[in-house]
C-alpha cells in the first residue's frame, strides 16, 4: 500500500526545502534532515501537518538572518510509516552533510531513526513520537519533544476513571505501540478497579466485535488500531448497534484530531476523546503560530503542526549558540531555553526515559462537539 501523499509539494521531499528568504542570509546552507511520513501506509494527515510547522519554522529562522547568516534549509524523506527505509534515509541524510534530524509521528518508526542516528553519533530531535522506549540504552544524542506515552496515557485513563468507566476494551492491532498503551491502560485501571479486555481485530469482524462488546458489559471501546483502517468501520459499527448506544468510543493516539477523521465519519466520530498536545490557552506566540499554520495548512492546524515548529525552534537556537558541529549540537540539550509555540521547553533526564525529554508538553483530552463537530472541546487536562 502506497499512494501519493495529497498535500501539495509533496513531490519536494527528495530535495532541500526553506531556504534563503530574501537577501537575509547568504553562503551554504545549514542542512537539517527531516523525516516524515508522506505516504501511505503512513498518516499522512500528521505527516503534513508536522512538515508545515517545521517549514513556518525554517522561514521565521531564515527571516531573522538564519544561523549565523546562513540559511537554514530542510532535507526531507518520506518514511511511509517504514522502520527499514526511514533507517536507510538515516544513512543517507547524514552522508549529504545534515547537521541535525528532526521529525517523524509513528513511534515505531522514531525508534528506528533514533537507533541509527545514535549509532552515527548524529543528533536526532524526536517531535511527535511518544513511545517510552525511544532507544534501549541512555544516549546524549537523542531528544525529544512529545511527551511520553505513559505520561499521556495516564492522563487519558484518570479522565476514564473521573467518566465513571471501570470496563474497558481496546480493539487492538499487533503493534509495540498499541501493546505498550493497553499495558500503561490496565496497570493505572487496575488499582482502581478498572480491567481492560483485549478485543483482536485480526480475528474479528465489526459485527463479533460489537457481540464481545455486550458480553464482557464494557462502557468504553478504546480504538488501538489504525486509520482510516480499521478504525473508521468499528465507530460505525458500533454507532449503527443499539445495544451499544451509552459505550463511549476513544482514541488516546489522537485519531479524531484530523479533518479526514471529520470527513469519514461525519457526526459519528464526534465524541469520541482522544490526546492532545496543546495547551488550554496558546500564548501570543502560539496565537501568531496558530495563524501562521492555519494559512499554510489551508485548516485548522492540529497539535502535531505546532510540535514542528518548536523543533525548528529549539534545533535553531541550538545551533546559533552552539555551533554546527554535531558533537557540540548533540551536547547542548541540556542547555536548551526556548520559548516555544506551547510553552518554554527545557530538556532534562527523566527517570526510565532514555533520551533528553521535554517534561511536559501540556496534555489535554478532547473531542469533537457533538453539537458542533467541526469544533473541539476541551474535557480533561494533566
Amino acid at each position: 500500500m502506497s499512494t501519493p501523499s495529497s498535500r501539495p509539494g509533496a513531490e519536494r521531499t527528495d530535495r532541500p526545502t526553506g531556504g534563503s528568504a530574501g537577501g537575509s542570509v547568504g553562503g551554504p546552507s545549514v542542512l537539517i534532515g527531516v523525516l516524515v511520513p508522506l505516504t501511505r501506509p503512513g498518516w499522512t494527515e500528521a505527516g503534513q501537518h508536522l512538515l508545515a510547522g517545521l517549514e513556518l519554522g525554517v522561514r521565521e529562522v531564515n527571516d531573522a538572518g538564519g544561523i549565523g547568516g546562513r540559511p537554514l534549509e530542510l532535507v526531507v524523506r518520506d518514511t511511509a510509516a517504514d522502520p527499514q527505509r526511514a533507517a536507510a534515509a538515516v544513512d543517507e541524510l547524514a552522508c549529504l552533510g545534515v547537521v541535525a534530524l528532526a521529525g517523524e509521528y509513528h513511534s515505531v518508526v522514531a525508534r528506528a531513526v533514533a537507533a541509527r542516528a545514535d549509532a552515527l553519533g548524529l543528533p536526532y530531535l524526536c517531535s511527535s513520537a511518544v513511545l517510552d522506549a525511544l532507544t534501549e540504552q541512555p544516549t546524549q544524542w537523542v531528544a525529544r519533544l512529545a511527551p511520553v506515552q505513559s505520561h499521556g496515557w495516564r492522563i487519558y485513563a484518570d479522565f476514564l476513571l473521573r467518566e465513571g468507566h471501570r470496563r474497558i476494551a481496546v480493539a487492538t492491532q499487533p503493534s509495540v505501540y498499541w501493546a505498550s498503551g493497553a499495558r500503561i491502560l490496565r496497570n493505572h485501571l487496575a488499582p482502581h478497579g478498572g480491567t481492560v479486555t483485549e478485543l483482536d481485530m485480526r480475528t474479528l469482524s465489526s459485527t463479533t466485535m460489537c457481540d464481545q462488546l455486550v458480553d464482557n458489559r464494557a462502557t468504553a471501546l478504546l480504538l488501538l488500531v489504525g486509520h482510516p483502517e480499521p478504525a473508521v468501520p468499528i465507530v460505525q459499527s458500533v454507532r449503527r448497534d443499539q445495544r451499544l448506544a451509552d459505550v463511549l468510543i476513544g482514541a488516546p493516539a489522537g485519531q479524531p484530531e484530523f479533518a479526514e477523521w471529520a470527513a469519514a465519519l461525519g457526526n459519528d466520530g464526534a465524541g469520541v476523546p482522544f490526546l492532545r498536545y496543546l495547551p488550554e490557552r496558546l500564548g501570543p506566540l502560539g496565537v501568531c503560530v496558530a495563524t501562521a499554520l492555519r494559512e499554510r495548512l489551508a485548516e485548522a492546524p492540529s497539535f502535531v503542526a505546532f510540535e514542528g515548529y518548536d523543533t525548528i525552534a529549539v534545533l535553531a537556537e541550538v545551533l546559533r549558540s552552539h555551533g554546527v558541529d554535531r558533537a557540540r549540537a548533540a551536547g547542548s540539550w541540556p542547555d536548551v531555553a526556548v520559548e516555544g509555540s506551547r510553552g518554554h521547553i527545557r530538556f532534562t533526564r527523566v527517570p526510565g526515559i532514555s533520551v533528553w525529554q521535554w517534561a511536559w508538553a501540556p496534555v489535554q483530552v478532547v473531542d469533537r462537539d457533538p453539537a458542533h463537530p467541526e469544533q473541539l472541546r476541551v474535557l480533561h487536562t494533566g
